[in-house]
């Protein structure tokens, strides 16, 4: 009988676009796996906590303005899969950073 891989729960991951990659996540975990989130705010508050963060590096001198204020992550929602991998709506599929 054929094995059908199944996701093991649906979340929420924070991607970036890089020039030579494309659209990658954004953070990956201390096993090199895409972080994901439970719920879209909890992205959004990763995302805001960033970008205060980087204000207050600004605001600190260690910073130039133009690098505190870019939001180029986006949030997206996920299917991840038992070997902590994830995959998006149109079937683009993330694992472990190497």
């Amino acid at each position: 009988m054929l094995e059908v891989r199944q996701p093991t729960r649906s979340a929420y991951a924070i991607f970036t676009r890089t020039v030579c990659e494309g659209m990658i996540p954004a953070w990956h975990d201390e096993r090199n796996l895409p972080v994901v989130y439970a719920t879209e705010l909890e992205a959004q508050r990763e995302i805001a906590d960033t970008l205060m963060e980087r204000l207050q590096q600004f605001l600190d001198g260690e910073r130039e303005f133009e690098d505190s204020i870019s939001a180029d992550d986006f949030i997206l929602p996920v299917d991840v899969w038992p070997d902590g991998s994830i995959s998006t709506e149109e079937g683009l599929i993330f694992g472990r950073r190497s």
